[in-house]
This record gives C-alpha cells, sequence and structure tokens, in this order.
C-alpha cells in the first residue's frame, strides 16, 4: 500500500472525487492529531463551525509523521480542494514549494508567514494572552514560584513563556519562574507522561500554577497538576472543564476562528498576512463556570486593567521572537 493510500485511509472524510467534492474545503491537522484538546482540536472546532453554519462539508487529513507533508498537500490540491487550511508552522517550508504549483488555489497556514499571492499566513499575538494569564497566575500563586511548559523547543513557544513570565512579575516582582520544554523534536507536542514529570519536577521546586504550552502533552501537565493539588493553565482551547476547580484558566488562542474565516472566505480569499492580537479577541483567558470560584474579583479587574493597557498601546508586551530575549526570566 502507497504512503498516498495510507493518508486517505486515515481521514475519511478525505473523498478525492469529482463534482461535489471538488469546491470543498480541506484542513490538515499537525501532529498530535484533531483531538488533542488544544491546537489541533480548536481547528477542528473552527472547521465544524463553519459546516453547521453553511450546511458545506469539508475535508479534513492528520499527520501521521513529517514524510506525509507535501504529499498530502499535493495530493489535496490535485483533488481541487480550495482553500486549503494547514495548522501549525511546520508546513511553511513545504507550502512554499507547493504554493508556486497550485497559483489558483488558496492556502492558509497557521503560525507561519510564507510569502507566496495565493496564500494567507495567519499569526498570533501568543505574548499578550500569555501575559494575562501570567498576572493570574502571579496573583493565585501561594508560593511565589510558577512554572512553565512548553513543547517543542521553537521561539514561538518561548514566546509563549516569555510573556507568561512578564505578566507573572508584573502581578509579584518578587516570584520565580520556572521554563522547561518538553523536546527539540514534533515528539514534543504528544508526550504526555513527560509532560506530567516535567509538571511534578517543578511542583517539587515549589511551583504551585503551571502554565501548558504543548499541544498533547500539555494534557499530562494538567492531570498531573490536579493530582499533585496544584493549579493549572490551558492553552489554545478553554481547557478549563479538563479539570474543573483545578484549571485557573486557559489561554485562548482562537485558531478555530482563523479556520473558520478562511473556510468563509473561500476561493475569494486573499493573500498576506492577518495578526490576530488581544484588541480583535484572537487571544485572551478563559473564565467560565469550572474556574470561576478560583478567579476573585480582584484577580480579574487587575488582568482586565492590564488587558486595556495592552490594547490602548500604554503597555507592549516584550515579544520574544523580535529578539530572542525575554525581560523577565530565562530560558
Amino acid at each position: 500500500m502507497t504512503l498516498i493510500h495510507k493518508l486517505l485511509g486515515a481521514a475519511a472524510t478525505l473523498a478525492l472525487t469529482s463534482g461535489v467534492a471538488a469546491a470543498e474545503p480541506a484542513v490538515i491537522f499537525d501532529l498530535g492529531g484533531k483531538f488533542d484538546k488544544s491546537f489541533n482540536e480548536a481547528a477542528f472546532n473552527g472547521a465544524t463551525r463553519w459546516a453547521t453554519e453553511t450546511g458545506g462539508t469539508f475535508k479534513e487529513l492528520e499527520m501521521q509523521s513529517e514524510a506525509q507533508r507535501e504529499q498530502a498537500l499535493r495530493r489535496l490540491a490535485e483533488a481541487g480542494s480550495n482553500p486549503i487550511v494547514m495548522t501549525g508552522f511546520a508546513f511553511g517550508d513545504v507550502l512554499n514549494q507547493v504554493a508556486p504549483d497550485f497559483p489558483d488555489t488558496k492556502f492558509a497556514i497557521i503560525d507561519m508567514v510564507v510569502e507566496q499571492p495565493n496564500v494567507k499566513s495567519v499569526v498570533f499575538t501568543e505574548h499578550e494572552g500569555s501575559y494575562l494569564v501570567g498576572m493570574m497566575a502571579g496573583l493565585a500563586s501561594t508560593s511565589a514560584t510558577v512554572g512553565f511548559i512548553g513543547g517543542m523547543d521553537i521561539p514561538l513557544i518561548r514566546r509563549f513563556g516569555c510573556g507568561y513570565a512578564q505578566g507573572v512579575v508584573a502581578a509579584n516582582p518578587d516570584a520565580k519562574v520556572i521554563l522547561n520544554m518538553t523536546g527539540t523534536t514534533p515528539a514534543a507536542w504528544n508526550d504526555p507522561v513527560k509532560g506530567a514529570e516535567l509538571a511534578k519536577s517543578q511542583k517539587s521546586q515549589g511551583a504551585d500554577v503551571i502554565y501548558a504550552a504543548a499541544g498533547g502533552t500539555g494534557i499530562g501537565v494538567l492531570q498531573a497538576a490536579a493530582d499533585e493539588g496544584i493549579l493549572s493553565i490551558g492553552v489554545d482551547s478553554n481547557q478549563n472543564y479538563l479539570f474543573p476547580g483545578k484549571v485557573l484558566t486557559s489561554m485562548l488562542k482562537r485558531v478555530d476562528n482563523a479556520v473558520y474565516d478562511a473556510f468563509t472566505e473561500g476561493t475569494e480569499m486573499t493573500g498576506g498576512i492577518t495578526v490576530k492580537d488581544l484588541k480583535s479577541e484572537g487571544v485572551g483567558y478563559a473564565l467560565d463556570e469550572h474556574n470561576a470560584a478560583l478567579v476573585t474579583p480582584e484577580m480579574k479587574a487587575a488582568v482586565d486593567a492590564a488587558a486595556a493597557k495592552i490594547i490602548s498601546g500604554e503597555l507592549v508586551v516584550h515579544d520574544y521572537m523580535s529578539d530572542n530575549t525575554c525581560p523577565a526570566a530565562t530560558f
């Protein structure tokens, strides 16, 4: 069986037929799977919302290995999917090669900038949202020690950690921030056992609030934090419901809106860079019935005041990716 046949078998909705299917949009999920309860699942939710509201259908494909990226993307384009949305920076190099070969196909990539006329690049100001949950962590911590566990060690994830650290020290200048990364390969996105081990290690160093920005690995962090009697912070999707009363909040990254918007624009999508920031509600924090008891009115007021200052420009959160430095912590 060829790799392409395996790819087709892995996605039940990938109907490569003519006629109606030819105009369907498509989404390719990155490693970790569409039900990672985080980044990929947010993308799936956006596609599903579009289908529910419009009555349309879409093709979907879950990545099983790095080797599948180019063949999967080309196969979808050859089959007439339009637009095609990719979740994750790792599609960048492949899309740069494939997009020119299909000038009539519109592509959208999340978390990476690809400068091709038929590509829409969607990026988020993760440092702004992370600053807000960092403030909440600093205010909630009783040990003045908090943690951050990232997935793959890349500048994008360091941006999360740096924004978080800035928020923590803004709320408590004496606080200590422990920063760990899970690994240096894509496997770091889907290793909940390693995530749990890191969370327990951070607790042993005094951390009583831990922020996970690690895809599927983060589920292990949240589980371990709940088991150890400390608080966690979710990421991308609202993860408060996973461990009610144990997840302080979640840093929302509206990947769902990015996919929904791309599907809605369809073949009329224009290229260029779209930045989804705090002002446009591209990032934020989650407050619901699952964490309401953990967030005091004073905490909410302080975080909302900081959000207003960020939106107005009065407060500028340092972006790690601008110079690979962090004023609030050392990686």
